[in-house]
């Protein structure tokens, strides 16, 4: 229980007011492999917009360093807090751009932290819209199979496989 009045500091953000783009017109994204402290799991969470699992992502915005929009992001998506171990890199969107999309050429670049889960909260702020849970790295890289980037962040990470 400890842990729960932390979650007091986190904020969650919506829209893309202070979004940032790199100089190519990048999305720059952040985001965590979520690992048990034992590092035999990782937690995923529920896509919002496609069926199946990804790592908590999302937007780096301008008022706060990268690490601290990957801590922020785990917390709105998955509800956990976490403890950043290792930076993984940046990892380019191989995908091809979202058909519908208004910004039709517009692509990501992640940034990936590795992070301890240190807590798991009962409530936060995507909890309607997301499940989370955990699996083992074989069961993780068959989720994320479709989505390259997650899987590169995942293989980069120290899970044990």
């Amino acid at each position: 229980m400890a842990a729960s009045g932390s979650s007091r500091s986190m904020e969650s953000r919506t829209g893309r007011a202070k979004q940032r783009y790199n100089t190519k017109g990048e999305r720059l994204v952040a985001g965590v492999v979520p690992l048990s402290a034992d590092k035999n799991y990782v937690l995923l969470i529920q896509s919002t917009r496609r069926k199946g699992w990804v790592l908590p992502k999302g937007g780096w915005e301008t008022d706060e360093e990268c690490n601290a929009a990957a801590e922020r992001e785990a917390w709105e998506e998955a509800g956990i807090l976490i403890t950043i171990d290792y930076d993984l890199g940046e990892i380019k969107e191989t995908r091809p751009p979202k058909k519908h999309s208004s910004k039709d050429k517009e692509r990501s670049l992640y940034q990936f932290y590795e992070g301890t889960v240190v807590s798991e909260e009962e409530d936060w702020p995507e909890k309607e819209k997301r499940e989370r849970k955990w699996f083992t790295f074989a069961d993780a890289s068959e989720l994320l199979k479709d989505r390259p980037e997650l899987l590169t962040a995942l293989e980069r990470s120290t899970i044990k496989r």
